[in-house]
Parts: structure tokens; C-alpha cells; sequence
């Protein structure tokens, strides 16, 4: 059976849909599955067990500049790309007008039907094309959990036993080198994620210096993390500030989404505030606590594990709320205190 996934954008929504492929190819062990994302994401999915092709496009870009040749050009090389194969199912995870257009695109086989969700849930875009699209419309329930949505879309969809679906997702991601490093590495690092695309959901940087010297006082070291130039100078400045208190840390270079995911395995855990690289986080099964100051956790925060935790405060947690949180995540052996 050969599936396609369209899940441009953005990052975090990206991992949140990762376990999808997982549950399919656990429920259709011959499934060949296909994904069409933004160019910028598909480097994290190089990474993902079991997909057969990655289709990228730039959609992004290209709707900034509809009128140049160039776009044209790249726009119909993608079209070309996508069409070079028929699909049994194409589920559009997206539930947008653009995710809707490349759906209708994709080339299906003689039996071969779309799939996309019949309605809007809490907290998500959606957008009526999805259904005009769609062969197959799938209800859902309003309130749910960003990955259980994909999870149970793609399950309606091709018709596997929703029962699967109370097991802990597994985000498939090949890090087994990176997992080994981690358990040999002294002394244990502590990845902070500190950068988000917006600037409310950010932490106090005096908040991130403060819990970096609780972490120093109990051995681990602290890399910083960043994917942007702005976000770099925020790495540097708490790295200095670190420093003036006698603390090491490492700022880690700029990485690709591939480099980046097999970096963030070899820490021991991670802070980090709603970001799509705290999600990766998540996604590694890395001890994790995740910091919001928008009631939104219940949709994209961690969850299935006790070693992952999210917090929230609407002028965002204290730094003792979020070392209490840490401490939740981790045994009293690991932690170091009695």
C-alpha cells in the first residue's frame, strides 16, 4: 500500500505528526510512505524510521513572490516531483488550503482515496478546502491532544484499530549512536532551549541563568541551544552571565534540523519553553520540562511519560517551579539529592 503524508509546517507540528508513520507501518508492515514538507523541515525527517521519500516544497516562499519566473520554475519542478507516484491514501494532516492544493495534486491509483479531518479542533487552523478535497471527511473530537489528532486521523483513515492508538507514541527517530554517547558522557548536559518564533512565549533571561546555576551545583553542564542569529546573542549573553559565576557551558554552532536532533540525544535532559525544538525534545524521550504562559500544554505539551512534564503560569513559572518540575522528571539517585 503506498501513503502519502502532507504535513508542511511548522516545526512542532511537524514532530507532533511523526508518530503517525510509527502506527502505520506497526498496523501495515509493507506500507511505502511518502511525505510532502517544507523544505526547512525535512532535514528532521531524514531521521524518522520507515519513510520511504521525502517530498519537499517551499510553499512558503514561493506565495511571496507569485509572479517571478523563478517560482514558477520550482513550483512546476515540485508538481513534477510529487506525480512521479499513485497513492492508495493521501491524508492531508494539515486540515489547510494549502496542504488541501497539494493533496488534490497527488496522483491516486484506481481505488485510491484522500483523506483529511471534517472539522476544526481546539486550538487549530482549519479551513474549508480540506474538506472539498477530501473523498473521505473524518470527524474528530473537538478537544484533543495535537499528536493524538494525527494519530487517530491517520487511523480512521486507513482503517486500523484506533485500540493501537493508547499506546505511548513513538516518534521513530534514529539516534541509537547519539543515545550511546549520552550514556557514556561526563558530565551530563542539560540542554536549554530558550528560543521560540514568538517572543511571548520566551522566559526571562535572568530566569535562565538562575536555573543554570542550580543544574552547575549538581554537576551537569549546560549547552545552550539556539536556531536563529537573535537567538545565538541570547545563548552568548547567558553563557557570559553563566561564566562570570565560575560556571562552564557550551554554546553550541548553528545546526541543521539532522545535526540538531542527534546533538539534543546525546544530552541528558532539556528546558525548554514551547518551541518546535523542545518538542524534539519530546520526541527523543529526553527528561524533559516544558515552560508555558499560555494555557496551551494540554494540546501541545509532553505527555504518556512520567519523566516529562509541562508547567504553567501565566507570567511563567518561577525558576523553583520549573527545578520542582525537574525534579518530578528524574529519581532521587539521578537527581543527586537525598
Amino acid at each position: 500500500m503506498k501513503i502519502l503524508l502532507v504535513k508542511l509546517s511548522s516545526l512542532g507540528d511537524v514532530v507532533h505528526t511523526l508518530p503517525v508513520v510509527q502506527d502505520i507501518l506497526a498496523a501495515i508492515p509493507d506500507a511505502q510512505i511518502d511525505w510532502v514538507v517544507e523544505k526547512a523541515f525535512a532535514p528532521l525527517l531524514t531521521q524518522v524510521e520507515g519513510l520511504q521519500r521525502i517530498i519537499p516544497c517551499e510553499l512558503r516562499r514561493w506565495r511571496k513572490s507569485l509572479l517571478s519566473a523563478q517560482t514558477w520554475r520550482e513550483w512546476r519542478a515540485f508538481k513534477a516531483d510529487l506525480q512521479t507516484a499513485r497513492y492508495d491514501a493521501v491524508i492531508d494532516l494539515q486540515g489547510l488550503t494549502k496542504s488541501a492544493l497539494v493533496a488534490r495534486l497527488a496522483r491516486l491509483t484506481q481505488t485510491g482515496k484522500r483523506y483529511a479531518m471534517a472539522n476544526q479542533t481546539d486550538g487549530s487552523g482549519f479551513e474549508a478546502p480540506t474538506r472539498w478535497v477530501a473523498d473521505v471527511a473524518i470527524a474528530l473530537v473537538p478537544r484533543i491532544h495535537a499528536v493524538a489528532r494525527a494519530r487517530l486521523l491517520a487511523a480512521n483513515a486507513l482503517g486500523y484499530d484506533v485500540k493501537r492508538l493508547e499506546t505511548a507514541p513513538n516518534y521513530g527517530l534514529k539516534v541509537p549512536i547519539a543515545q550511546s554517547i549520552r550514556a557514556q558522557a561526563a558530565p551530563e548536559s542539560i540542554a536549554f532551549i530558550h528560543g521560540t518564533s514568538r517572543q511571548d512565549k520566551t522566559w526571562p533571561l535572568q530566569n535562565w541563568v538562575e536555573l543554570g546555576q542550580r543544574f552547575a551545583a549538581h554537576g551537569y553542564q549546560i549547552a545552550l541551544v539556539h536556531g536563529s542569529v537573535k537567538e545565538l546573542v541570547t545563548s552568548q549573553t547567558i553563557a557570559a552571565q553563566l561564566g562570570g559565576h565560575g560556571i562552564a557551558c557550551v554554546v553550541w554552532p548553528m545546526l541543521s534540523l539532522d545535526e540538531l536532533t542527534q546533538q539534543l540525544a546525546t544530552c541528558h535532559g532539556a528546558i525548554g519553553v514551547d518551541s518546535g525544538v523542545s518538542h524534539i525534545a519530546v520526541a527523543l524521550g529526553l527528561p524533559h520540562v516544558q515552560i508555558y504562559n499560555f494555557a496551551t500544554a494540554w494540546r501541545t505539551g509532553p505527555f504518556g511519560s512520567a519523566q516529562q512534564v509541562s508547567i504553567f503560569e501565566k507570567a511563567g513559572p518561577t525558576v523553583d517551579a520549573v527545578w520542582q518540575s525537574w525534579l518530578q522528571c528524574i529519581s532521587p539517585q539521578e537527581s543527586g539529592l537525598p
